[in-house]
């Protein structure tokens, strides 16, 4: 499929027009929901979550369960890995959603290569894809705890929204079910480069939406940059900035879920502009989890507005489009 093909999707048309710089605005809330108790406090951060979703598609957890040193751990692991030369990385490059890229996702919102690097762990995908204990000892074992960390978070969190939306409690956990060779929930290491780096005018990362059920974002204080264009923002372009907080997640509805949820949750613009002048111009690291339903599940909404789709046809119709060579 070629990338004109893809660009068939209502959201991917949506996205191709979404790249100019717009106006940030800072009347916006991206609400912190409090995890804590989170049994004995179920329904209440399930509502909690639902409005969220509903009226931004963006969310920040706090009190999430993950240790604030293994978040740690698994940012200086990634910088490690960033790095090696790029002839060590490129012994491992991106295939079907995994390895390593350096500037191929191109978004169809601006049409140039966003400027990062990043490397895609997909449990089932790895075969000779790790780097090997000479080049980063530990490596292996130390992401896959963490992405464990993460699968379990985000299945805590969709447990919410299938409750909200009449599903059984754990639909979405057996959904994603790691065990499977199906699994396709990815852990990204993103490394954007300094501004000196980045040819001018170009984009960290250009705006889109993400093409999964929801996504768990890490960031590093004092590297902001991301931004949130919600709802029908996104005919006058007003941006919100999501400013980091280590001791936070941020969270974003994905497409997958959206059209799971027959739009009632909204998977909503968002983009990684680039350092402005007087502003911190160094490199960008950032962790993002993507749960990702199994490839042979079925997409079908409680109210069936779409008709059926595997998850599989549905992630490679979003992939093709968004990267070069794809």
């Amino acid at each position: 499929m070629s990338q004109s093909q893809g660009y068939g999707l209502q959201e991917l048309e949506k996205e191709a027009l979404m790249g100019a710089m717009g106006e940030e605005t800072f009347t916006r809330e991206v609400r912190c929901i409090d995890l804590s108790n989170f049994d004995q406090r179920k329904s209440e951060i399930a509502d909690q979550l639902w409005q969220a979703a509903v009226e931004i598609g963006f969310f920040q957890v706090s009190n999430h369960g993950i240790a604030l040193d293994d978040i740690r751990h698994a940012f200086s692991t990634t910088e490690s890995f960033f790095a090696l030369p790029d002839a060590v990385k490129a012994q491992y490059p991106l295939a079907r959603n995994a390895g390593w890229e350096n500037k191929s996702q191109v978004r169809p919102s601006t049409k140039t290569p966003d400027q990062k690097e990043s490397y895609q762990i997909t449990r089932p995908l790895m075969d000779g894809l790790w780097p090997g204990e000479n080049e980063l000892p530990a490596f292996k074992q130390t992401m896959l705890t963490f992405e464990s960390q993460c699968w379990a978070l985000g299945m805590k969190l969709l447990s919410c929204f299938a409750l909200k939306l009449g599903f059984p409690e754990h639909f979405f956990a057996q959904a994603h079910n790691p065990d499977e060779k199906t699994y396709q929930s990815t852990l990204r290491m993103l490394h954007y480069y300094a501004t000196e780096q980045s040819e001018q005018g170009m984009w960290r990362a250009g705006a889109h939406t993400d093409f999964d059920c929801l996504t768990l974002l890490f960031q590093r204080p004092g590297q902001g940059g991301l931004q949130v264009c919600p709802g029908k923002d996104h005919e006058s372009q007003q941006w919100t900035s999501i400013e980091p907080r280590e001791e936070v997640i941020t969270c974003n509805i994905g497409d997958m879920l959206m059209r799971w949820s027959d739009d009632q949750l909204p998977s909503n613009f968002h983009r990684v502009r680039s350092p402005l002048p007087g502003e911190y111009q160094g490199p960008r690291y950032s962790l993002a989890f993507f749960c990702q339903a199994n490839k042979e599940v079925e997409i079908l909404g409680p109210q069936k507005k779409y008709p059926p789709i595997t998850a599989a046809d549905y992630l490679q119709q979003r992939i093709q489009a968004n990267f070069a060579k794809g």
